[in-house]
């Protein structure tokens, strides 16, 4: 259980926002809570929309993928022009 705290504060969200700061993506570590020993073996990425630059955004969803898959995404996004931000790191 130890190991699993130290891993889980090891792995970090990202976030993530597009060239027009209109729309967000959160990456951060899914944890099974519903196995007796948790792991880590998949990435739940959430979406949304910023309307204005000082408040909460809208979140519109969520999805929980492999850690492969959000790799290839986060890639994909980075390559497109979104850039890794920590504007909204109080509100997750």
């Amino acid at each position: 259980m130890i190991i699993f705290y130290l891993l889980k504060n090891l792995m970090a969200e990202f976030i993530l926002i597009n060239k027009d700061k209109s729309r967000v993506k959160v990456f951060k570590p899914f944890e099974d809570i519903s196995k007796y020993s948790p792991k880590i073996d998949a990435i739940e990425i959430s979406y949304g929309c910023v309307y204005k630059r000082n408040c909460k955004p809208v979140m519109k969803g969520r999805r929980v993928e492999s850690i492969e898959d959000a790799r290839i995404e986060y890639k994909k996004l980075l390559e497109e022009g979104w850039k890794k931000t920590s504007i909204f790191k109080s509100y997750f």
